[in-house]
This record gives C-alpha cells, sequence and structure tokens, in this order.
C-alpha cells in the first residue's frame, strides 16, 4: 500500500516550535550527515561518552541518506547538545533479531565483532518492530543545560526529519532505566516502553548495558506531524 505524501508544510510548522524553543534558551541548532564529522565532535566534547558502533562508521557505515544528527551549540559555539539518527531496513528482519545479530552495531559482526560480545533483546514488541526502522540514540546534553527540557527539544527534531526523510514505520530507541525513573523518557514523548529492549555486551568497546526499548509507530509519528498540538499519550 502506498503511504501518503508527506506534506512539507506540516514538517514545517511541527519542527518551528522546537528550534523556536531551543533559541530561546540560547541552543542553536544544527542538522548534519556526515558521521565521520559527527565522531570528531563526539570524541572532543568533554564529559560525553564514547559514541556507540551505530553511529561510528568505521564500524557500521551509514550510506548517505539514511542517518543525520543533531548538534546544538550556545553562542560561543560551544557544543550543549547532541543526538544522532538513523535508518535500518528490516525489511525481511525486525529489531529484536538485528540486535542479537550484533548487525545494528557492526557491519560485519562475523569480522569486526570480539567473540565474546552479546546482544539479548527480551521486549516482546521488538519482534513486531519491522520495514523501515529510525533509531535514535547517542543523545547528550551539557551539564549546565539539563532540567531545562532539552531531550524534549532533540526528540521533536529528531521525530519531524526522520518523518521527512524516511516516512519510517516505527521509531524507536534504548534507554537506560534512571532515564525513564527521572523523567527523562517521557520529554521524548514515546508512548510505548518495555522493559528487556537491550542486554547489551560488548568486549571491546567496554560496553555492558541493560536498556529498556521505547518506540512510537509510524503512524502514531504521523499523526504527531499532522497535528502538531495534539496532547502527548505518554
Amino acid at each position: 500500500m502506498i503511504k501518503s505524501v508527506v506534506n512539507p508544510l506540516n514538517i514545517s510548522r511541527f519542527l518551528q516550535p522546537y528550534d523556536d524553543d531551543a533559541a530561546n534558551k540560547g541552543i542553536k541548532i544544527s542538522i548534519g550527515f556526515d558521521f565521520h564529522k559527527y565522531v570528531s565532535i563526539t570524541r572532543v566534547t568533554p564529559t560525553k561518552s564514547p559514541t556507540y558502533p551505530n553511529f561510528r562508521p568505521d564500524c557500521s557505515p551509514i550510506k548517505a541518506g539514511e542517518g543525520f544528527w543533531i548538534v546544538g551549540v550556545d553562542h560561543s559555539d560551544d557544543v550543549v547538545l547532541l543526538d544522532a539518527a538513523r535508518l535500518y531496513d528490516l525489511s525481511n528482519s525486525n529489531f529484536a533479531d538485528h540486535l542479537e545479530s550484533l548487525k545494528a552495531f557492526y557491519a560485519d559482526p562475523m569480522i569486526q565483532a570480539h567473540p565474546h560480545d552479546s546482544c539479548t533483546c527480551a521486549a516482546p514488541s521488538a519482534k513486531k518492530i519491522t520495514g523501515r526502522v529510525s533509531y535514535l540514540g547517542d543523545l547528550w546534553v551539557r551539564k549546565d543545560y539539563r532540567g531545562q527540557g532539552v531531550p524534549r527539544i532533540a526528540a521533536g527534531i529528531a521525530f519531524g526529519v526522520s518523518f521527512a526523510l524516511w516516512a519510517p514505520d516505527f521509531l524507536c530507541g534504548l534507554v537506560a532505566r534512571w532515564s525513564l525513573d527521572k523523567g527523562v523518557v517521557a520529554q521524548y514523548e514515546m508512548p510505548h516502553h518495555e522493559p528487556g529492549g537491550s542486554i547489551l555486551r560488548l568486549v571491546e568497546e567496554k560496553i555492558v548495558d541493560e536498556d529498556w526499548l521505547v518506540w512510537l509507530t509510524g503512524d502514531e509519528l504521523r499523526s504527531r506531524i499532522d497535528s502538531p498540538n495534539k496532547p502527548s499519550q505518554f
């Protein structure tokens, strides 16, 4: 079935309040597509933890048009916000299998992954996340800008740009339990969440995680874009 055409005016109207909110906080938002440049920024950003292999071209190359990143800077051009998104084509797979095969992290897990690397996805809904999937991650907000709703701005922009580029079947992410408990995830305005999204161990990256799955459907995303003033379902 052919999806309805993306309306650029609706996307513009949806994105504008987030950009305005950022400007009111003294943040200038830019969108980038070169992930080599993104990693060069994240590596020199103080206090930011290393970017996961999902968004590192040396581990998992992102083709042109299949990924973007968001950077926010203050009046001194110092970075205060980072976020990234990429498109996974899971037409013949699902998000759970994509994680457990380690293909979410490496272009060729057989060659690139450590023998003891592993990922378990127990969230039941992950197997239903298929088709064109926009995956969001690597969010970082500088300490002096935390507690001001900046994750909501990043998520809103990521939602709008994801829809404009891909009109995905699903939009999802993996988050730590503390971010749910502290209300950070509530700012993402993703209406669904489940435990067991990813129990991850990447030996050489020194990564050991146990994250929740958060997501919304393509129809829910489209509805939000077309009706930006509609109250959140979260």
